[in-house]
């Protein structure tokens, strides 16, 4: 996860959980009483808010799309919420939550399977 910086800005974002767990994602786990705690939504370098639950920001390239756009922006860590992403809605993820194992190495990609397809 890359390192961001803890400013005004993101001191003031809304916190979208509830004493460790999602109650607005229905398949979402609870982190309460596992030891990983849940990180509050951060601004990246694109000024784009990462884990309020809204997926929606005037920054994002996504909402200012042009055929000069690099889809490459959108790729890496900075995009990526360490506790409020999708990816923790898969079976397999809850599973891990559920008896307290943290995962390990890099988040699983595919190139070209949607594994979080319907999760949230």
């Amino acid at each position: 996860m890359a390192d961001h910086k803890n400013n005004k800005e993101e001191n003031n974002l809304e916190k979208p959980y509830i004493e460790e767990t999602m109650p607005h994602q229905a398949s979402s786990p609870s982190f309460k009483g596992t030891g990983m705690k849940m990180q509050p939504p951060f601004v990246n370098d694109y000024g784009v808010v990462i884990g309020d639950s809204k997926y929606n920001s005037e920054n994002s390239p996504l909402n200012n799309w042009s055929e000069d756009t690099d889809p490459e922006i959108m790729a890496g860590d900075q995009w990526v919420h360490p506790t409020n992403d999708i990816g923790w809605n898969t079976a397999e993820n809850r599973d891990l939550i559920e008896k307290n194992v943290k995962p390990k190495g890099a988040p699983f990609t595919h190139p070209t399977k949607d594994t979080s397809f319907r999760k949230d």
